[in-house]
């Protein structure tokens, strides 16, 4: 770009009007493929009460120990304040990473404290590692659908998003092989495979255990790393627990953890399980992003762990989402119109659904907003713009009889829509270019 480059060829101007922003010069090659949220505007009416909001991933907080949690931040405060309020390492704290490695054995994973680095938050971690890998250009494999915050951070450092096809079983085997072998003979470099295999965001599948070990031979053979994002492996609802792949494969596997789905989302601590090697240049990244984490907010979550009953805490986070999840599966079984298709979950969050042919689920949300419900369209979940005849639903947070209502609200706006595109035909709305970010609403 050029001084004299008029302002509608400049990057993030829209053709034949005139952008306001005074810095659009100054700004970095890499935010022109940063573009909010089209339905981020709705989501301030979706907010209000009267609106049934089927679109966020809000951990349900409702069952945690409020009062013995207040005291105990108290007693913290009052014993530990000089060190709770202070500066502390970028590795995080050393008892709470000793504790981190006691969760993860849980799914098999055989840590050191030494290797963990505590971030705010796995979105973080998920940004410093991308930072670390990847060069404009380089392919990151994800499946398709993915996580709309893990999308928005490729993005950011202008890595190539290549979807790679899932099915009721999470990602498939074959598809990760051709898509590899796509890359090599385009001469492209693929950096890592980036994967939720435990009730899949927004999916809401699980990878199959017999696909785990073919998986990361897959990748080995290629020399691709696997970025394992983990945040609800531990809300299964039939009491399994499955393997992590950081588990299977400890050299080629780099785990995303959070305590945001099985304690609290706002006290934003996560972390990173990486190889020894990556270890360094992790606690640098994030030395660089924030000095440190939060130490106060680390120490609680270390009390909590030390103090509470925290797997049987988890174990009622299991039992309340699943009641959820079976309402909004009775729901959709019961209202959703012929031609509706869904996931059924075995833990997590999220449905994902599919509509008939004709039908555009962004183009649909206004109307669904009108009509008092909200979703997140399928949209933003892809980095090409498909996902049109998608939406995730998720029944994280309100209450059985709020998802019931609010799926019957759905089904209306969404037989009225089939009946407007039987009669007129598909009305589709056009595909943004790139991701999108996300606010806290749509995690």
């Amino acid at each position: 770009m050029t001084a004299s480059q008029p302002p509608e060829h400049r990057p993030g101007s829209e053709p034949g009007r005139h952008n306001l922003d005074p810095h659009l010069d100054r700004y970095a090659a890499r935010t022109a493929g940063m573009t909010a949220s089209e339905i981020r505007a709705l989501f301030a009416v979706a907010s209000r009460p009267e609106v049934v909001s089927l679109a966020g991933g809000m951990p349900n907080l409702a069952a945690l120990p409020l009062d013995s949690l207040s005291g105990q931040m108290a007693e913290l405060i009052a014993e530990e304040g000089l060190v709770a309020l202070q500066y502390g390492s970028a590795h995080g704290v050393p008892t709470l990473r000793e504790q981190i490695c006691e969760i993860m054995a849980m799914e098999g994973i055989t840590g050191h404290p030494d290797d963990i680095v505590v971030t705010v938050g796995s979105q973080m971690g998920l940004d410093m590692v991308t930072r670390l890998f990847c060069d404009p250009g380089d392919v990151v494999l994800a499946e398709g659908p993915s996580y709309v915050g893990a999308l928005g951070s490729f993005a950011a450092y202008q890595a190539q998003v290549v979807h790679v096809e899932m099915d009721d079983n999470g990602l498939v085997p074959d598809t990760l092989r051709a898509a590899l072998a796509t890359a090599e003979r385009e001469g492209k470099r693929v950096k890592f495979l980036y994967t939720i295999p435990n009730f899949h965001n927004p999916a809401g599948v699980t990878l199959a255990v017999e696909r785990r070990a073919e998986i990361l031979e897959i990748c080995a053979e290629h020399d691709v790393l696997v970025v394992e994002d983990n945040p609800y492996g531990l809300l299964g609802f039939d009491g399994q627990t499955y393997p992590a792949l950081r588990s299977m494969d400890p050299d080629n596997v780099v785990y995303l953890g959070s305590f945001s789905k099985t304690f609290a989302s706002g006290l934003r601590v996560g972390w990173v399980l990486a190889p020894h090697a990556v270890r360094e240049k992790l606690v640098l990244a994030a030395e660089s992003a924030t000095l440190c984490p939060p130490t106060l907010n680390q120490l609680v979550v270390s009390r909590y762990l030390a103090t509470h009953d925290w797997k049987g805490q988890i174990k009622t986070f299991q039992e309340n989402y699943r009641e959820r999840r079976d309402a909004m599966l009775s729901a959709l079984e019961q209202h959703m119109p012929p031609g509706c298709t869904w996931t059924q979950p075995d833990g997590g969050f999220y449905v994902w659904v599919t509509v008939p042919e004709g039908v555009d689920t962004k183009a649909m949300l206004p109307r669904a907003v009108t009509a008092r419900v909200a979703y997140a369209s399928g949209t933003g979940f892809y980095a090409d713009g498909f996902g049109s005849r998608q939406m995730r639903l998720s029944y994280c947070y309100p209450t059985p009889e709020r998802i019931r209502e609010g799926v019957r609200r759905l089904a209306g706006v969404l037989e009225s829509e089939m009946e407007l595109a039987r009669t007129f035909g598909s009305v589709t709305t056009r595909a943004v270019s790139g991701p999108q970010f996300p606010g806290p609403d749509t995690v």
